[in-house]
């Protein structure tokens, strides 16, 4: 099974941007995206023999995310049924035969940190919640998690120390969620490779390459041993985000 996850930054802007092409391109049999920036109908694009969902923020034009999937979930669930948690659209969990697929888009934890209480607060529950699913199957997380886990993960670790997505709090809540049972699958098969997945618009980072790896496919340790490749698209434009995948034996 062949899923890809991506952050396009605004889906019909990413659109104009070669996105149909791309999509194309990748064939994944689940399709998730994270910051579509839009509510349902708003863009015109149905690929053929996909399925799909959207979860929009309340707030217009904000947050958002979408699944296209070619192989139809059982049940389809918006949010994590807590309404404080509920109001932008982050969360889309598929249920599967065999699993769970969860696509979320994390919280920034914004300039100066002005948002990194509420994040803290959002990794606490989110865990729990993915923590309730995994005893029931296996979960595979994939999005953007806003958050370079590692200092191989970020091309300028020590002078991004205390900026968003790289704070030791939010670090610290990575590491707690891989404890508790989920695996890196980039990480696992790549344990040495230096690859992002996010780059600014300022300052030409995209042509420098400095950038963050801070989207991810997580899963669950009892199955880590069924994936078959984890790849970072790195060479796919339109978005600030590239697409992530993850191919896996289920």
């Amino acid at each position: 099974m062949k899923l890809v996850s991506w952050n396009v930054n605004g889906l019909r802007a990413c659109l104009s941007h070669g996105f149909a092409e791309s999509f194309a391109a990748l064939d994944a049999d689940v399709f998730c995206l994270q910051e579509t920036k839009m509510q349902p109908g708003q863009a015109d694009f149905h690929p053929e023999g996909y399925e799909e969902y959207f979860c929009s923020a309340q707030r217009k034009g904000y947050s958002g995310t979408a699944c296209y999937c070619r192989v139809k979930p059982l049940q389809v669930t918006m949010g994590v049924g807590r309404p404080e948690h509920d109001q932008e659209g982050r969360v889309i969990t598929l249920e599967y035969p065999g699993f769970y697929l969860v696509n979320c888009y994390t919280p920034n934890s914004q300039e100066e940190l002005k948002r990194l209480d509420y994040r803290m607060e959002w990794e606490a529950m989110f865990r729990q919640y993915l923590l309730d699913l995994d005893v029931q199957k296996p979960v595979i997380l994939c999005g953007d998690l806003n958050v370079a886990h590692q200092e191989i993960d970020i091309k300028n670790p020590a002078s991004n120390r205390r900026s968003a997505g790289f704070t030791d709090e939010e670090r610290e809540a990575m590491t707690r969620l891989l404890d508790a049972g989920f695996a890196d699958s980039f990480r696992m098969l790549h344990p040495d490779e230096v690859k992002y997945s996010w780059w600014s618009y300022r300052f030409r980072a995209r042509a420098r390459n400095a950038g963050w790896r801070i989207d991810y496919f997580l899963v669950s340790r009892r199955i880590a041993d069924r994936v078959q490749a984890a790849g970072i698209h790195n060479e796919i434009l339109g978005s600030d985000h590239c697409p992530v995948e993850l191919v896996i034996d289920l």
